[in-house]
């Protein structure tokens, strides 16, 4: 597939504080080198804890905020050299859902009204044919078109959320950022924003960027994973392959967080010691380094380099020599403290327990 989106050598510092001269003095180094492409109908996630650079990655894509420097090409143009109404084209093509679903509508607008802006802004359909526009965009995300005459107050979170995805669909762009879409949505709605995002991507072709720190959300909805530690992207593979045998220390420690729905399932739990550094001052050498259990010398000294190994890219000193995080199964009977728990619950009185757990008796 050839590429949509062409992110290389990204970069971004924030000035805090100046010299009475204006000499800056303190900056955060919020992107720093990040690189990576996203394909037409694919699914990338950016994942990591938080502060790490994801949501600030987002904006530089989008030119909500302007790059220190680096290049972002979009469907082979250029979108750093664009002037303001080129950029207005180009933002047709590529939409943001943000986190927040209720921060991110007017308040003082209908539904109706907030779907039916993107398409004044850059259509000319006549009002009536933005009318029948939004009650399509709503049908489209499972919402009835009496909806649109609707205030956002009037709406739950999830339905919220399906109103901010009908309004980035609004233009049909090609590329959609997804910025945390689900992280302030109950488990139960979670599901179903995940299903309708991946169903929009099979009928409409959309390629995501989709921004999280849940792994988990993650790993139902991704093709490809690129880890962020800190600015930089430190480990990029198929989301299969990061899931099964993730390389970089980094990216084990988040992926060994994931609670396992088997309770007899136990994964090797890598737990970090210390805090995150600040990015007003990353650490030398490997930015990982203050929190890595297989630090050596050379980790605190030597920048490591992305390399590419057949489609998984590590940035790691020592990924060739890490043992695999291993996941170990005691056998598909549950604990003896799991039984007593059960047998607290059964409400047949009849049920046989397991051997070694008395029997409970209810009236």
């Amino acid at each position: 597939m050839s590429a949509l989106l062409e992110v290389e050598n990204l970069v971004r510092h924030f000035v805090v504080r100046r010299s009475p001269l204006g000499k800056p003095t303190a900056t955060v180094k919020a992107v720093d080198g990040v690189s990576f492409t996203v394909a037409a109908g694919e699914t990338l996630a950016l994942v990591g804890e938080s502060g790490c650079g994801k949501t600030t990655v987002s904006r530089l894509v989008l030119r909500l905020i302007e790059p220190s420097r680096g290049s972002v090409r979009f469907d082979g143009q250029d979108v750093l050299a664009l002037d303001a109404e080129a950029l207005r084209r180009f933002r047709r093509q590529a939409q943001l859902v943000f986190q927040d679903p209720y921060g991110s509508l007017n308040p003082r607008m209908t539904v109706g009204e907030i779907l039916a802006e993107p398409l004044a802004l850059h259509t000319r359909l006549s009002s009536a044919k933005r009318a029948l526009r939004v009650a399509e965009l709503l049908d489209t995300v499972g919402l009835p078109a009496a909806a649109a005459r609707r205030y956002p107050h009037e709406f739950s979170g999830g339905q919220r959320q399906r109103v901010a995805i009908a309004r980035a669909l609004a233009v049909e762009p090609k590329l959609v950022i997804c910025d945390e879409p689900v992280s302030a949505l109950d488990v139960s709605i979670r599901s179903q924003i995940l299903n309708l995002l991946r169903e929009l991507q099979r009928d409409l072709g959309l390629a995501y960027i989709f921004i999280s720190h849940d792994l988990a959300v993650v790993k139902h909805i991704a093709d490809r994973v690129a880890v962020m530690n800190l600015g930089q992207i430190v480990e990029t593979a198929p989301a299969e392959q990061l899931f099964a045998q993730p390389r970089h220390p980094y990216s084990h420690a988040l992926i060994s967080a994931i609670p396992l729905p088997n309770p007899a399932a136990r994964r090797d739990r890598m737990v970090l010691q210390g805090d995150l550094p600040s990015a007003l001052a990353p650490p030398p050498g490997c930015r990982f380094h203050t929190r890595c259990p297989h630090v050596i010398e050379r980790c605190r000294t030597q920048v490591p380099a992305l390399i590419d190994d057949a489609g998984h890219v590590t940035a790691c000193h020592r990924w060739r020599e890490l043992p695999p995080p291993a996941v170990t199964t005691a056998g598909s009977a549950p604990s003896p403290a799991l039984e007593r728990l059960m047998a607290a619950f059964t409400k047949v009185s009849d049920v046989e327990p397991a051997s070694g757990v008395d029997k409970v008796v209810t009236s």
